[in-house]
């Protein structure tokens, strides 16, 4: 696959469980992290997003566990991004910097909310249509 953006970080201990292997619900968390990284990225801020009545929100998810994570492993973390009607749709992968490793896989559909009501925003539209024609 190809990807549009990358980022790292790091696995702490505190998001491991104690099998020591990173906890089931903080992918979600690397994801929205990654996610926040790229709108920001591409000029958007969420907080300044929702003060103007546009909320970006999570509609569907689909995850695929690989294999686990562990304390210190550094994290690449890689998306893409399709438009489906009227959903952003992140593609969302999780890789472990050492060996290049695929540990999970996600697929996070998000839609507008613009003053509660669903619909498209301009401005992520504008903010993302590169990235849809280079797809």
């Amino acid at each position: 696959m190809n990807y549009l953006y990358e980022t790292r970080f790091e696995v702490r201990d505190y998001e491991c469980d104690i099998e020591g292997i990173v906890n089931n619900a903080q992918y979600v968390h690397y994801m929205e992290h990654t996610r926040h990284r790229f709108l920001k990225a591409c000029g958007l801020s969420f907080a300044e997003m929702h003060q103007k009545g546009v909320d970006a929100v999570v509609a569907r998810m689909q995850l695929q566990y690989k294999v686990p994570l562990r304390p210190d492993d550094e994290i690449i973390s890689r998306l893409n991004l399709t438009k489906e009607g009227i959903r952003w749709v992140f593609h969302q992968d999780l890789y472990r910097a050492s060996d290049e490793q695929l540990c999970f896989r996600g697929r996070v559909e998000l839609v507008c909310l613009i003053n509660g009501r669903l619909g498209n925003s301009e401005d992520y539209d504008r903010a993302f249509q590169r990235f849809i024609e280079q797809s």
